[in-house]
């Protein structure tokens, strides 16, 4: 079998235990399952996986199973099918936390479909990060086979600790009921961009740990202060369809219009005079517009909101003269006060400019860029905006350790060491080509596709008032988990005929 293939992977033959095959998180204590069919009682009394070294099995414990898979749904665009959001994963927090208080053993399950399992193990490897302290290596230990479905992840060796020595973490296969017999599973999918075009851009569940783990380095989301309810509310169309990348700094939102208005479609879209009292709350005090004009920017300006334009056609690459000035107007914001950036849906321009600065100031991959603001904001970066990003990162790095701004952290340079070669031909390459021709006035030319933000704002349409975590959890503080508590929209395949597009 070839380094490329991905096998499919035989699972667990007619288990009775429902833990046999989990994933162990917390001795046990906490177990991640996929399963084929749900358990017969959200309470069973079974034995842990665990065994002594006499061979011996800890007495039956009655284990509760949940499962979030029909209240945390990811709306998706296209093609996409995650990850899902931050305030998706802060919901699954406040579930799980609550759950971990009332019963001794608990399980988080899902089904065994790709999506549902890649999306679960996503939340429950990042619960680890925020409340275990633990890093994407070790909160991914026990799903370490399915790192080699990635290019950039194949032959990784992962990282090893001593912090939680007795964790037994097993690969992740799914246990299956007697009644079942033997079932395969695959190999977790890659996330997929805001496209209904065949995707040539990995994103993984660790790429978007690392991503959480940049963040939380640099600042961007605090867990303390977090309002999820407040992040629900203006993620939603006609709030303001608005999501905070950095905290109190750097904010995405879709692109005003000259006054409020709702199509026939059912979209709405929001005016200057929106935006501006909870602009000048949170001390935003530049917006940059990215698209073409909408609106009067001087509705901004006279509220005290400086402006700035710098237009680039919609799903294409900007020039580098361009993007160049849209980093210094973010860099001219005081540091005590935030940018607010949009296009016309606030996804694929927006996040382009927005992850070139990420790189700049905080060292951040491009990896890690588009795979935290699509945690933020769904659907950020899209198609060759992705590569993009790849490619100008060496010369955004150069850029900001000449200007001295913060350096990487060390815990994060050791994952780059081994990519130094490639980074240095992918700088050679960006050189020579610092200066992208100027655009055309044909979407269709640059893209090969026209009309991308329309298909995007299209799509939020259809979810339009649908919420985004149906959930009954209590929300606006984040529930904190129980002491002591550590030892150490499916996939659619196209809009109208199931195929992918090769665009």
């Amino acid at each position: 079998m070839s380094e490329t293939s991905t096998p499919r992977v035989a699972a667990t033959v007619r288990s009775k235990n429902p833990l046999k095959g989990a994933v162990e998180i917390l001795p046990q204590r906490l177990y991640y399952a996929a399963l084929k069919t749900p358990p017969p009682s959200h309470n069973i009394l079974a034995s842990t996986p665990r065994r002594h070294d006499d061979g011996k099995k800890d007495p039956k414990k009655q284990i509760h199973f949940f499962n979030m898979d029909n209240e945390l749904i990811y709306w998706n665009f296209f093609l996409d099918f995650g990850p899902l959001n931050l305030g998706q994963l802060i919901r699954f927090s406040n579930r799980l936390n609550d759950k971990l208080r009332k019963f001794p053993v608990v399980c988080f399950y899902s089904t065994t479909l790709p999506a549902k399992r890649a999306n679960a193990i996503f939340l429950i490897s990042a619960w680890q990060m925020l409340f275990l302290g633990r890093s994407p290596e070790q909160a991914y230990k026990g799903f370490a086979k399915t790192l080699t479905n990635s290019p950039r992840h194949r032959n990784t060796t992962l990282v090893t600790s001593n912090v939680f020595p007795d964790t037994a973490a097993t690969c992740s296969l799914p246990p299956v009921s007697a009644s079942q017999g033997a079932v395969t599973i695959a190999p977790l999918p890659n996330f997929h961009d805001a496209s209904p075009c065949e995707c040539t851009y990995d994103i993984t569940v660790m790429d978007c740990l690392h991503g959480l783990a940049a963040a939380l380095t640099h600042g961007f989301f605090d867990l303390d202060t977090f309002d999820v309810d407040e992040y629900e509310h203006f993620e939603q169309v006609e709030n303001g369809d608005l999501n905070w990348l950095c905290k109190d700094r750097i904010l995405a939102f879709a692109g005003p219009s000259y006054e409020r208005h709702v199509s026939p479609e059912g979209y709405c879209t929001l005016a200057p005079a929106d935006y501006i009292p909870y602009f000048l709350e949170k001390k935003v005090s530049l917006v940059v517009r990215l698209n073409k004009k909408a609106y009067h920017e001087e509705d901004f300006v006279e509220a005290g909101i400086n402006h700035v334009e710098a237009f680039f056609l919609d799903g294409s690459c900007p020039p580098m003269s361009i993007l160049h000035g849209v980093v210094e107007a973010f860099e001219s914001v005081p540091a005590d006060e935030a940018f607010a950036v949009h296009c016309k849906a606030g996804l694929g321009r927006t996040g382009t400019c927005i992850g070139a600065y990420l790189m700049k100031h905080y060292r951040m991959t491009a990896v890690e860029c588009i795979a935290w603001m699509r945690i933020c904001r769904p659907g950020c970066v899209i198609g060759p905006q992705q590569e993009f990003l790849e490619k100008i990162q060496p010369m955004f790095w150069q850029e900001g350790e000449a200007a001295g701004l913060i350096e990487r952290p060390l815990a994060l340079v050791a994952a780059d060491d081994n990519d130094d070669k490639e980074e240095t031909e992918k700088q050679e390459v960006v050189e020579t080509t610092e200066e992208t021709p100027p655009p055309t006035n044909n979407d269709e030319e640059v893209t090969g596709r026209s009309g991308q933000a329309e298909g995007l704002l299209a799509a939020r349409t259809r979810r339009n008032g649908k919420p985004s975590s149906p959930s009954t959890t209590p929300s606006r503080k984040v529930q904190p988990p129980p002491a002591p508590i550590t030892p150490e929209k499916s996939v659619v395949a196209a809009e109208s005929n199931g195929t992918t597009l090769r665009c």
